[in-house]
């Protein structure tokens, strides 16, 4: 499920299909290039006190930046990624091949830029070497200034490539990368003409624009971009697309657009643009949403997406423990965690040292592959999935 911001935020994340011990332990692709043996100490130095719940009892102390309070839908997504980051450090705990490098204090932003500003100025003066979080674009932004005005790293969890910056990171699947995956499937299975539909909401325009970077990086032939702010401007969209359509002009058409994308299909349908006439794409928005796999015009239709495996093997354990599934963000917030207790991050100097965090062979977490780039922004291995009649299966594995 997708909550919006008006900034851009949230989507899922991707698991690789490792157990649940394996897929915990970040390593980078890279043999050697990570240590997860015990820890060194904080030098003796003694920090102030930390105001907030704590997990874990090791020297280096990280801010973890969730809105708890506030906001109740946003809240209970941060409460799900408290409770994993809470896991994570217990996996570590019991591990005697990891050694404990952290201590996690949890802040709560509630649901303002605001808010976010004083958790993160509170955590710099405990002595946070590390913030994770918080989740909503504005409060990375607003965090973001605070972190980097102290020379602090942050890794926060929007998915608006806007709040990224050289220091600020987000761990989370942006539009660009989902979005090139997407269009460089299309292209090797042949489509060669494409056009985009997009609503004009702040979501439209961010997908609009990574559609026109995904199209230029790959060499495609963008041959047509519509927005619609109506079901009339809809119909009309479809009306001039359909000629188009029927002579082969465009044979791939972007419509990332959850909610509208049922009756984009319906309509086409009706104009005699029949499923498999062109290949339909869509967003990894379209993940897990039953409308989506239940038209049946969108049958064929592709779309990016995390690889689930990471999720499904942390669900048991979680509702175990709480006694409810875990918000899909919870694999974020373990992943966080765990490449926060990193030896070689943790413990080095500077710790979490910007070249460090950017190698380009990345971290394999408990949604498989990433990497940040040195602007802030992260790229994510994902699969690409093709609707079926009230599911979807994996067409191609996860590739960044």
């Amino acid at each position: 499920m997708r909550f919006a911001d008006g900034a851009g935020v949230l989507t899922g994340l991707r698991s690789i299909g490792l157990g649940l011990a394996a897929a915990a332990l970040l390593s980078a692709c890279s043999a050697g290039n990570f240590n997860f043996g015990p820890g060194g100490t904080s030098g003796g130095a003694s920090q102030p006190l930390a105001a907030g719940k704590t997990f874990g009892k090791g020297p280096v102390r990280v801010a973890l930046l969730l809105p708890l309070t506030g906001d109740p839908n946003l809240a209970g997504v941060g409460t799900s990624m408290a409770n994993a980051s809470e896991m994570a450090i217990s996996f570590v705990e019991t591990n005697p091949n990891i050694g404990e490098n952290i201590t996690v204090v949890l802040k709560d932003t509630g649901a303002t830029a605001s808010g976010a500003t004083q958790a993160a100025q509170q955590a710099l003066s405990e002595g946070a070497s590390l913030i994770l979080g918080p989740l909503r674009a504005d409060q990375v932004t607003a965090a973001g200034q605070v972190a980097k005005a102290a020379g602090v790293p942050m890794i926060g969890f929007s998915n608006n490539s806007g709040a990224a910056s050289p220091g600020v990171y987000l761990l989370n699947i942006l539009p660009e990368s989902e979005v090139k995956r997407s269009m460089g499937y299309a292209k090797k299975l042949g489509k060669k003409a494409f056009a985009g539909v997009f609503p004009t909401t702040d979501f439209g325009r961010i997908q609009e624009g990574a559609f026109r970077q995904a199209t230029s990086d790959l060499g495609l032939n963008a041959r047509a971009v519509y927005n619609f702010s109506s079901e009339e401007e809809a119909r009309n969209v479809v009306t001039q697309l359909v000629p188009m359509l029927q002579a082969g002009q465009i044979d791939a058409l972007f419509i990332p657009d959850r909610a509208t994308a049922p009756s984009f299909a319906n309509l086409l349908n009706e104009a005699g643009i029949t499923p498999g006439k062109v290949q339909l794409i869509g967003s990894a928005d379209w993940e897990s949403d039953q409308s989506i796999l239940n038209t049946t015009t969108l049958a064929g239709a592709i779309f990016p997406a995390i690889d689930d495996t990471g999720y499904n093997a942390l669900l048991p354990e979680y509702q175990a423990k709480y006694g409810s599934a875990p918000h899909k963000f919870a694999t974020i917030a373990y992943t966080a965690t765990i490449l926060a207790n990193a030896g070689s991050l943790a413990n080095g100097t500077p710790k979490y040292d910007r070249a460090q965090l950017t190698l380009p062979a990345g971290f394999n977490g408990r949604d498989g592959v990433f990497r940040f780039l040195p602007d802030g922004r992260s790229e994510y291995a994902l699969v690409i999935k093709q609707v079926s009649i009230g599911t979807a299966t994996v067409a191609e594995g996860a590739k960044l």
